[in-house]
């Protein structure tokens, strides 16, 4: 992966927007690195790299908090894998276009664990929304706005390196 530039990582599993990060990707002339515990389609295109780690558990949210820098961009629904990645200085987003970010990810954090109590004692089933059309749409801008954002960013810190 090149150096002077922020790369996308990508929390592969169940990602419901693979096309379109590769078409903002390629936009920005971006790299991306999907990482998944299970098979990925290959790819010809050389800017798009596919990490196949165990079926360890979190070992895909591991190899990305690993892997992943200030100003990269991480693509992840995992609240507890993008708190590690926040606290590194990455640009994380949600396949629906929620970002993470210092200012959100503690009330994130908390509602995670809220949710899960609450699944646990079973006063919540846990249902979740199906992706939406909307959602894809809230993505593709959110992706575009924080491409925007890593590219300048990382910019900066290279001219004043």
């Amino acid at each position: 992966m090149t150096a002077n530039k922020p790369v996308i990582y990508v929390d592969a599993d169940a990602c419901p927007v693979k096309p379109e990060i590769l078409k903002v990707a390629e936009r920005h002339g971006l790299e991306v690195v999907f990482v998944a515990n299970s098979g990925l389609r290959p790819s010809r295109d050389p800017m798009v790299r596919n990490v196949i780690v165990s079926s360890g558990f979190d070992a895909a949210d591991n190899w990305i908090a690993d892997n992943a820098g200030a100003f990269d961009i991480v693509v992840t629904a995992d609240v507890p894998l993008a708190v590690r990645c926040v606290a590194k200085g990455c640009l994380v987003t949600g396949p629906s276009g929620h970002g993470f970010d210092e200012t959100n990810i503690g009330v994130a954090s908390a509602m995670r664990d809220l949710g899960a109590h609450l699944r646990e004692t079973g006063e919540s089933r846990g249902f979740n929304a199906a992706f939406s059309p909307k959602d894809r749409s809230r993505f593709l801008e959110k992706l575009e706005s924080v491409c925007r954002r890593a590219k300048s960013s990382f910019t900066t810190r290279e001219q004043n390196s």
